[in-house]
């Protein structure tokens, strides 16, 4: 009989699709045959003519799986099928089928299904199709990511449970720092567990997989690197948007830390008080204007990288946000250090069920 976990999170960006593959990868070196399916795309890029979700394509090459994609994403859940479904367009009944009738071929002859779930709880309502829903068609436990910062996080956790009911086996903490873990050890750990919410772990936040590179972010936002001397391995998670003057401005780039600076490419000052933050890792402008050289040589004596893009302001904050949303390019070695995690800090045999 095949033991299903769906990997469902509080939030997007929580590192919910590295613990899933990392979890299969567990599975499949305790010797179980494993399979995995992510029944709504929801991290979609368009490649030869078809909109498919990155997620399900690694996770098909990590754990040397030969299911066609179709198979593992049975639903695209692009902007293009939600407006259809608000119009009566889907019919809820199909789409559920075709999501059990796949599940059901992905699991045969598999000891273990790990089911990669959306980014937040209340995404495939509008189809009767939120992962609680799936946990249920396909009889699956459900593993909870969640974040921790405060201890009114405890507040979504156990909304999350009350949704999940039954089938929920337990809440995993990702990237909690290290002056969170001691409040979320002595106190929300053991106040939740008393409230009848399993806690498997709680992960610490680990620079090399918080946010991305700048060279990623450039990578992602096809933006040119101004700078030849700085490097852009350095990692950022926000961004903040220098749109005041300079005294002010500086005041606002000393609350923030591990920040991108997104401004018009024509605005020296906001730049020049940038650069005198620590918190600000990059700079990132707009409207393709090219800065001064005095930024420019400022910018490479401190180590903080310029990007340049021709989009508006406007549009870029937007590209920006949902590339720190989607979180750092995920790869093989990222599921590695993602796996190596789990061992340390999480019961992965008792997690996934598995014979010692």
């Amino acid at each position: 009989m095949t033991d299903t976990l769906l990997v469902t999170s509080t939030e997007e960006g929580i590192g919910k699709t590295a613990i899933t593959i990392a979890l299969a990868k567990a599975a499949q070196e305790a010797g179980n045959e494993v399979g995995y399916m992510k029944p709504k795309g929801t991290r979609l890029q368009s490649a030869v003519g078809k909109t498919r979700d990155e997620d399900p394509m690694l996770a098909r090459e990590l754990l040397d799986f030969d299911a066609e994609m179709h198979e593992m994403e049975p639903i695209v859940y692009s902007p293009t099928f939600i407006k259809e479904a608000i119009r009566g367009r889907e019919d809820t009944d199909e789409l559920r089928d075709r999501v059990v009738e796949n599940f059901e071929a992905l699991a045969e002859d598999r000891d273990t299904m790990l089911v990669e779930g959306s980014d937040r709880l209340e995404t495939g309502g509008i189809v009767d199709l939120t992962d609680a829903d799936i946990a249920e068609s396909i009889d699956a436990r459900v593993l909870l990511v969640s974040s921790y910062t405060e201890p009114g996080d405890a507040d979504e956790v156990l909304a999350a449970a009350d949704q999940l009911g039954d089938r929920l086996a337990g809440v995993l903490f990702n990237g909690v720092t290290e002056s969170a873990m001691d409040e979320l050890d002595d106190d929300v750990i053991p106040f939740l567990e008393s409230r009848g919410v399993s806690v498997f772990g709680a992960l610490p936040r680990v620079q090399d997989l918080a946010g991305i590179t700048v060279g990623d972010l450039a990578r992602s936002l096809g933006a040119d690197v101004l700078t030849s001397e700085a490097s852009t391995d350095v990692h950022v998670e926000r961004f903040t948007v220098g749109a005041m003057g300079g005294n002010k401005a500086l005041d606002q780039f000393r609350r923030t830390r591990d920040a991108v600076m997104v401004s018009g490419g024509d605005r020296s000052e906001v730049q020049t008080a940038a650069l005198e933050a620590s918190g600000i890792k990059a700079l990132l402008l707009t409207g393709g204007f090219r800065p001064a050289s005095a930024v420019l040589g400022r910018a490479e004596k401190e180590n903080v990288p310029i990007l340049l893009v021709q989009s508006d302001t406007r549009t870029t904050i937007d590209r920006v946000e949902d590339v720190l949303h989607s979180g750092r390019t995920r790869d093989a070695e990222t599921v590695t250090r993602m796996q190596e995690l789990l061992g340390d800090g999480v019961d992965v045999h008792s997690l996934l069920q598995l014979s010692e």
